[in-house]
This record gives structure tokens, C-alpha cells and sequence, in this order.
């Protein structure tokens, strides 16, 4: 059965089974990997994207659950037109080998979103579900701040 996807603002149809997860179809069948495969029961984070602008972990949503637009980190901004979280990152140097780095920030986008100024313990909150095996979690916070301000200015 077809099953029709608004990824990055683009309609997509794939034909797949309804529990198929999400992750899944973005990786093999769209072939969006910014998206990463981590653990498999969203207790990374390495494979969150937004789903009507709430972060969610896609190795545990099911096509067929998928309940609105969906953005990957290739769809929230580019080297040429970075989000004000994606400039962040970089200036900050947050990223160390890099893996978790696209559900960091895509976790961070959905914070900053619903909160444009959050505490140090608000972020912590936030990214809990996120790991990062480098540990940049101190250079995590900062980039979140820096951001904030950014968005504040503009």
C-alpha cells in the first residue's frame, strides 16, 4: 500500500508496509542519511527529526503513524544557508567525530522553537535523550545558548 510523505516540503509516495520505521524509509527508501541509525529503541537520539516541528526518535515511529510534515537535517538549513542552531555548532566546534551531531541538532531546533531562551537546566532537560559518546555536552550547551541569542537579535 502507497503511503504519500511531506519530507523537507516535498511530496514523496513510497510503497512500503505501514510498521516499517520511519528512519528507514528516509535512509533506504528516500535516501536522506543525514538521519542516523544509533540503537534502534530511541535511547540515543541519533535518529531524531522533526515531525510537524516536534522532535521525535524515527527508529520508533512507524510509516504509517507518521502524523504530518516531517524535516530531517537536511531539510533545516544548508552550508550555504545555515539555521542559526547549525551556525552555532560550527562556531562553537560542538561536533567531534560527528555521529550524533544531526539528532543533537535537530533536538536543539525543536527546543529553541518552543523555548527562544532556555536555562542551562532547561537545556540539559531537553537534550537528555540525546547522546554524545565524544562528550561535548559543555560545547552542546554553549552552541544552544549562542543560538538563542542569535535568534533573539534577529
Amino acid at each position: 500500500m502507497a503511503t504519500s510523505l511531506t519530507i523537507n516540503g516535498k511530496a514523496h509516495e513510497v510503497d512500503l508496509p505501514d510498521d516499517v520505521p520511519l528512519l528507514w524509509v528516509l535512509r533506504d527508501e528516500i535516501g536522506l542519511t543525514g538521519t542516523k541509525f544509533g540503537c534502534g529503541v530511541a535511547a540515543c537520539g541519533a535518529c531524531t527529526v522533526h515531525i510537524d516541528g516536534e522532535a521525535v526518535r524515527s527508529c520508533q515511529v512507524a510509516l504509517g503513524d507518521v502524523w504530518g510534515s516531517v524535516t530531517t537535517i537536511e531539510g533545516l538549513g544548508s552550508p550555504e544557508a545555515m539555521t542559526a542552531i547549525q551556525q552555532a555548532w560550527v562556531d562553537h566546534q560542538v561536533a567531534q567525530c560527528g555521529y550524533c551531531q544531526s539528532g543533537q541538532i535537530m533536538q536543539a531546533a525543536a527546543l529553541l522553537a518552543e523555548n527562544p531562551a532556555p536555562s542551562d537546566s532547561e537545556i540539559d532537560e531537553a537534550m537528555q535523550g540525546n547522546l554524545c559518546r565524544c562528550g561535548t555536552y559543555p560545547r552542546i550547551r554553549a552552541a544552544i545558548h549562542s543560538a538563542a541569542d542569535k535568534l533573539k537579535e534577529a
